[in-house]
């Protein structure tokens, strides 16, 4: 819970109001001049240098870059204090301030905050006048205390421009060249509040639900100050689901400073678990504080959000690796978060709200919040809550030698991690906590000594501190971590590029035994032509440009970059020579780029998510890309799918059927059903040939148990041998298609998968028959239905002002699917569907008849 914002009788807080203004000045200039010299501007809102400067068009993320850290940045507000009624107390907080910060509120210094994680609290009776109070934020060049001496690190990030940032409690984003914008953070980052509080203030609240068997237990514990030398005569917790409504009475006890300590707990019978959605229902419960002072009629009602019980426990015995919920395993698989703002790093609840609502479509079950990044919002937790995403949290440490044995930097820390776990820990979506990113994979990898692989405080306090404030949340030291080196891929969490920046071929997946990819598959995933549309130069600008260079992920000081990786997966995939490609055909050269990162995404997880496999999860890198270009994100900067999120999407569903190459045993067929209940379908798998002739087809009624899968030999299924895979290459090719499709008992497809035997190739003919026609459902959505003569291979839908359900998608001869397209924007519906293997498009033609039953049960 978080103990910081309550809710107090149905009153919410507001931030500060007023005029807020801002300058810069050149490092420590304004120590000596009175606040009225210096160069004051207006703000729209309280919010970064970065994006106060963007609000007012006086810089934008496709300038050249601007080093905000080199400037010391000033904020002020001219503001009136709130009317107080006796007995309040007004309490000014700092939610975060990036990153070195010092606060004067009418000429008194308030506060220093060398920590851009750490929120701060002060009582300003005494210094507040009824008008005309001023608040002054100075906050101090990054660069400038980058450039005292200190003690040089034992091993080096490459990733990092600057070494010594590791003394700095700040976030990397925006000081990363290689991978993200140049937005550096500095100022109020988030929310500045003035509250008036009255009948009692919760010092600390600690609220735990656990199970224990069929019950539920809510466990609390609080320490309270009433206000005004009142007496809090008794507490109680309480628990809400629906019209079921559970109280339960606290111990009130006398503690330190004035305070009162309730602790006790509430028992549930017969609790609503809380699931992630792919294998269950998120259940949530709403928890609740009352409080009764004595002599007072009214209780004082806190609420403190919502609990969901569920037991989540991690097997990392014998380098294993796999996360139960509610005692059942579950394959994890996800993405690594970005914010959806790297200017502000923020986002409104109903932005956060929907981009996890589309990672949830995607069939994904976990986001991880990486060490690089920033701990995120209440409202982002509230989301995976609510929509049952698991989160592996991270704390905010990656990759560098951080000075632990310094006493100042741990004492900020601990306050960081105490902070942090107070408001995390009650979260029914959190399910790993973290101590950093690729720290010990890092020094291993720069040829430290073993001795350095190790770490007091990853291992020992960061340890200690979660398991006292969240003991029901597992820990793992570091995202590399288990094996005979930290990156092992088949023991613990590695950060797997085997398939990807090592150019491993896409067996590696399989070859490599991976356990757990912590992160994995980062390819310059190339974006929609709207997305290249709005790079610096728009559509002419080329592959190889600067401007689209500038944007490419890479290593600092590295002779390649994370587009050479995705011209080499696709050389590999589609069986042709890339730079050939790009100078003859670079259009061609960016749709096929598209589907290639898709296909060894798809491959892989394919390979992953197989009964046979030891892998029990994967976290690709990363969730959205931090501005427009071919950046890691399976979404674009304005949350845009890209190709590799339709491929991913295909395979990550909680039921779906996915076939792969067992080698000389043949083509398997798999079907997995991580649903709460048992599913019955029906399986067919049908061989094609020549583009159009089905040579032979088999369907088979099995029931799959809830939260089980079943393999087969695709051969079971037909009564004589074929070389389904060619495998034994005694002549041609049995077929040069595998299609299993798995339908449920009424006829309504559920999943299907491809297999090409021959692999893929850059082939195209004129025609395959390829038709789409649309029907409009209302004034937001439409209905495409495609179909295709012969085998359509990775078939695109291209409509403007509107976003396609499925894409990238392969269509088996004579078929036709339905896809919903949603309305982004004014456009009259129009556009195209064009497939990797045809050379013809074919143009979207619009109906006014409304779309037969037949077709609205398919897309349901």
């Amino acid at each position: 819970m978080d103990s910081y914002q309550p809710i107090t009788n149905g009153r919410k807080r507001d931030p500060l109001a007023g005029q807020w203004s801002m300058c810069a000045t050149v490092p420590g200039e304004g120590q000596s001049i009175t606040s009225d010299a210096l160069p004051w501007v207006p703000l729209a809102r309280l919010t970064t240098a970065a994006a106060a400067l963007r609000d007012l068009k006086q810089w934008s993320i496709d300038d050249s870059a601007r080093r905000f850290d080199a400037q010391d940045w000033w904020y002020r507000l001219k503001f009136d204090s709130p009317a107080c009624q006796p007995g309040q107390r007004l309490v000014l907080r700092f939610d975060g301030l990036a990153t070195l910060a010092q606060v004067w509120l009418n000429g008194v210094e308030l506060l220093t905050s060398d920590n851009m994680f750490v929120s701060h609290e002060c009582e300003v009776d005494g210094l507040l006048h009824r008008t005309g109070n001023e608040l002054l934020i100075c906050c101090r060049s990054l660069d400038a205390e980058l450039a005292v001496r200190r003690a040089r690190p034992r091993w080096r990030a490459p990733m990092v421009e600057h070494q010594q940032l590791r003394w700095l409690r700040t976030t990397l984003l925006g000081r990363t060249p290689g991978w993200s914008p140049p937005a550096a953070v500095v100022g109020p980052w988030k929310d500045i509040w003035l509250e008036a509080r009255d009948g009692i203030d919760i010092k600390t609240c600690r609220i735990s639900a656990r199970v224990e068997g069929n019950s539920g237990v809510v466990r609390c514990h609080t320490q309270v100050q009433a206000n005004s030398g009142q007496v809090i005569e008794s507490a109680q917790v309480t628990i809400t689901r629906g019209k079921q409504v559970h109280c339960a009475a606290l111990s009130c006890t006398p503690g330190a400073n004035q305070t009162t300590v309730c602790t006790g707990e509430l028992r549930l019978s017969d609790v609503a678990l809380w699931w992630p959605h792919t294998h269950g229902e998120p259940c949530l419960y709403e928890a609740a504080l009352e409080f009764r002072i004595a002599g007072q009629t009214d209780a004082i009602l806190i609420e403190m959000g919502r609990v969901g019980f569920r037991t989540i426990s991690l097997d990392s015995s014998d380098g294993e690796f796999s996360i139960c919920v509610n005692g059942i395993p579950v394959f994890c698989r996800g993405a690594c978060w970005t914010p959806l703002d790297p200017v502000t790093l923020r986002s409104t609840p109903a932005d956060c709200r929907a981009a996890i609502a589309q990672a949830c479509a995607a069939g994904m079950n976990m986001l991880r919040v990486a060490g690089t990044m920033v701990y995120e919002e209440d409202h982002f937790f509230d989301a995976c809550d609510e929509q049952g995403m698991l989160v592996w949290q991270d704390f905010m440490f990656a990759n560098m030698d951080y000075p632990i044995d310094d006493p100042a930097f741990i004492a900020s820390v601990q306050v960081e991690v105490t902070q942090q776990l107070q408001r995390m820990q009650a979260r029914a979506c959190l399910a790993l906590l973290c101590g950093n990113s690729e720290v010990a994979q890092q020094a291993a990898m720069w040829g430290s000594g073993r001795d350095l692989w190790r770490s007091t405080f990853f291992d020992g306090m960061l340890a200690r501190l979660c398991a006292d404030l969240a003991p029901y949340t597992p820990y793992w030291p570091s995202s590399s971590h288990g094996g005979s080196f930290p990156h092992q891929a088949n023991h613990g969490t590695t950060s797997y590029y085997g398939v990807g920046a090592y150019l491993r071929p896409l067996e590696d997946a399989r070859r490599s035994e991976v356990t757990f990819a912590a992160e994995c598959l980062a390819f310059s995933n190339i974006p929609a032509d709207s997305t290249l549309a709005r790079m610096p130069g728009g559509m002419a600008t080329r592959v190889h440009h600067p401007a689209w260079k500038s944007r490419t992920p890479r290593d600092l000081n590295a002779g390649w970059d994370f587009d050479d990786v995705r011209d080499h997966y696709l050389g590999s995939v589609f069986q042709l020579d890339p730079l050939q490609l790009r100078y003859s055909d670079h259009h061609r050269y960016l749709h096929l780029g598209r589907a290639a990162t898709g296909e060894a995404m798809a491959a892989c997880f394919t390979e992953w998510r197989r009964p046979g496999s030891p892998c029990r999860g994967g976290i690709v890198l990363h969730w959205r890309d931090l501005w427009a270009g071919a950046g890691w994100g399976l979404t674009d900067d304005h949350g845009k799918p890209k190709a590799c999120y339709h491929y991913l999407k295909r395979v990550l569903q909680p039921q779906t059927v996915l076939l792969s190459d067992e080698g000389l045993n043949g083509l398997q067929v798999h079907v997995l059903n991580e649903r709460s209940v048992d599913a019955s379908v029906e399986l067919s798998v049908s061989l094609w040939r020549d583009g159009e002739v089905e040579i032979a087809s088999a369907k088979k009624v099995l029931t799959v148990p809830a939260h089980g899968k079943q393999s087969a030999a695709c051969l079971d299924l037909f009564e004589f041998f074929m070389d389904l895979s060619h495998a034994y290459r005694f002549g041609p090719k049995v077929c040069d298609a595998v299609v299993a499709t798995l339908k449920n008992l009424e006829g309504q497809k559920i999943a299907e998968t491809f297999y090409f035997p021959g692999g893929l190739r850059d082939q195209q003919e004129n025609d395959i028959g390829l038709t789409a026609e649309a029907t409009m459902m209302g004034t937001q959505t439409a209905l495409l239905t495609v179909g295709t003569t012969r085998l359509a291979q990775g078939v695109h839908i291209d409509t403007p002002g509107f976003q396609a359900d499925d894409d990238y998608f392969n269509l088996a001869p004579g078929s036709q699917t339905c896809i919903l397209l949603h309305r982004t924007s004014g456009h009259t519906l129009m556009g195209s569907a064009s497939a990797l293997n045809c050379i013809k498009t074919a143009r979207i033609r619009v109906l006014d008849e409304i779309p037969r039953q037949s077709n609205l049960e398919q897309v349901a």
